[in-house]
């Protein structure tokens, strides 16, 4: 994958958030009442850098980044308890694969994977960001495993994120770059934030909003 293809993603600018239903032929969400926030889960402004890479730390950063250098970019979404929401969080590992095949080089450490995402710039890791979250609906992982076929539409105007649900079962998500194997949902990581309006599912990849690879 070349640096140059994905900072096309920069191009595609901050977007609002999309109003209307979030999810296209599947199944209603599941109603959750708390509003204990995502950021607040994933310890926004206390994420380390450590060697556990199946957990958050390096999306956790990007957030923090994002909202630094632009504190009302629509990203601050995820601080706020009261919009219900989903979001696919990429895992650190996620992230190491992809600042590797940025760099060309194999990336080990969870810093390392960070400075190569951020060095995308800011306006970049925004809009990618924003494809990963699923505004309007509250999204459980019952609910998609029912949801083979369906199209969600995201917070980035105009992208959506299509999914397949197999019979082992697994849930894949297809993004905007096919060349490069489609996120899956990792089932032992899923209905993050339970019982409140913003929840959350890991998936092993990051989601591109461009055609990459």
């Amino acid at each position: 994958m070349r640096m140059s293809i994905i900072k096309r993603a920069a191009a595609l600018g901050a977007a609002a958030l999309v109003g209307a239903t979030a999810l296209v032929s599947a199944p209603a969400a599941q109603a959750a009442d708390g509003t204990t926030s995502l950021a607040t889960v994933l310890k926004a402004g206390q994420a380390k850098f450590d060697m556990d890479y199946a957990d958050y730390d390096i999306v956790t950063k990007a957030v923090e980044a994002v909202l630094a250098a632009k504190p009302d970019s629509a990203v601050k979404v995820l601080a706020d308890g009261t919009t219900a929401l989903t979001a696919f969080i990429p895992n650190d590992q996620a992230f190491l694969n992809l600042a590797s095949a940025l760099s060309g080089k194999k990336v080990t450490t969870e810093a390392g994977a960070f400075k190569a995402v951020a060095g995308l710039g800011i306006d970049t890791v925004e809009s990618v960001l924003l494809y990963h979250v699923v505004p309007g609906a509250t999204i459980l992982s019952g609910d998609a495993l029912k949801a083979n076929g369906a199209k969600l539409k995201t917070a980035l105007t105009g992208k959506v994120i299509r999914v397949a649900v197999t019979k082992k079962p697994a849930i894949i998500l297809g993004d905007y770059a096919p060349k490069l194997p489609n996120p899956r949902v990792i089932l032992s990581q899923v209905d993050i934030n339970k019982g409140n309006m913003q929840v959350a599912h890991g998936i092993n990849a990051v989601l591109l909003p461009i055609a990459a690879g």
